[in-house]
C-alpha cells in the first residue's frame, strides 16, 4: 500500500545544507499500522509530510499502490490526497465558525458527494457525537474535537491516513479513548495507518514500528517480533 524508497531531505542554511531526512525506506502493507517514533527535531513530521505528498523529497520516492507519487503533477497529487488519504492533526484544524456535523461533511463534499450529510451523520455517530452535531469547535472540549477530526478523516474511507501526534494534546484519559476509536475504526474500515507519536503504549498498538534519530531510521520492528522478545 505504501513503499518509502531511500526517502532523503535537505533544506539550504545559508552556505551550508541541513538533512531532515537521510534515506529512509519501508514498506507498509494495506490495512496495516505503522508508528513513527523519535525525539523532537528527528524528521518525523517531515516524513509525515511526504508521505502525504504535502512536501517534495531532495531525493528517494513515495509509492501509493505503487503509483510514485513525485511523478505526478501538483494538481494529480492533490487529486490522489482527496481521494486516498485521510488526516489527523494533533491541533485537531477544524474549522472554527462551522458544526461538527458540518467539518465532518466538509471533505465529501469536496468529493461532491451527495450524502454527505448522511455520512457524516453516520460517521459522527460511531465515534460517539451523535447529540453534538450542531455544536461548533469553541463548544466541544479537546477530546471532543478530535473525535469531530477523527470522524472526518474517516469519513471518506480514504485507503490511508496519516496521524500527526493525535493525542498530544489530550489527557492521558481522553488520548485513551481516542487511541482505542482510531484503532476499531481501522479495524473495522480496513484503513492503512501511520502515525507520528512520541508514545511507546501507542507506538505499541501498532503492527509496525520505526524510530528515527537526526533523520536516520535508527530501527525498524514488527509487532510479532516485540512479542518474541
Amino acid at each position: 500500500m505504501l513503499t518509502a524508497i531511500n526517502l532523503g531531505k535537505k533544506v539550504k542554511t545559508g552556505d551550508s545544507s541541513l538533512t531532515i531526512l537521510d534515506n529512509v525506506s519501508f514498506e507498509l502493507k494495506k490495512g496495516c499500522s505503522l508508528a513513527i517514533l523519535g525525539e523532537s527535531g528527528s524528521g518525523k513530521t517531515t516524513m509525515l509530510g511526504l508521505l502525504a505528498g504535502l512536501d517534495t523529497p531532495t531525493s528517494g520516492e513515495v509509492l501509493i499502490d505503487g503509483k510514485s507519487i513525485f511523478k505526478l503533477s501538483e494538481e494529480e497529487r492533490a487529486e490522489l490526497r482527496k481521494n486516498n488519504l485521510g488526516f489527523v492533526f494533533q491541533s485537531f484544524q477544524l474549522i472554527e465558525g462551522l458544526t461538527a456535523l458540518e467539518n465532518v461533511m466538509m471533505p465529501l463534499e469536496l468529493k461532491g458527494d451527495k450524502d454527505a450529510k448522511q455520512k457524516a451523520k453516520e460517521m459522527l455517530e460511531k465515534v460517539g457525537l451523535g447529540k453534538r452535531f450542531q455544536h461548533t469547535a469553541n463548544q466541544l472540549s479537546g477530546g471532543e474535537q478530535q473525535r469531530v477530526a477523527i470522524a472526518r478523516a474517516f469519513v471518506t474511507q480514504p485507503a490511508l491516513l496519516l496521524a500527526d501526534e493525535p493525542t498530544g494534546n489530550l489527557d492521558t484519559a481522553t488520548g485513551e479513548k481516542i487511541i482505542e476509536l482510531m484503532f476499531s475504526l481501522n479495524s473495522e474500515l480496513g484503513t492503512t495507518l501511520v502515525l507520528v507519536t512520541h508514545d511507546i503504549h501507542l507506538a505499541g498498538r501498532c503492527d509496525e514500528s520505526l524510530t528515527l534519530s537526526a533523520g536516520k531510521m535508527m530501527s525498524k520492528s514488527s509487532a510479532e517480533e516485540s512479542e518474541v522478545a
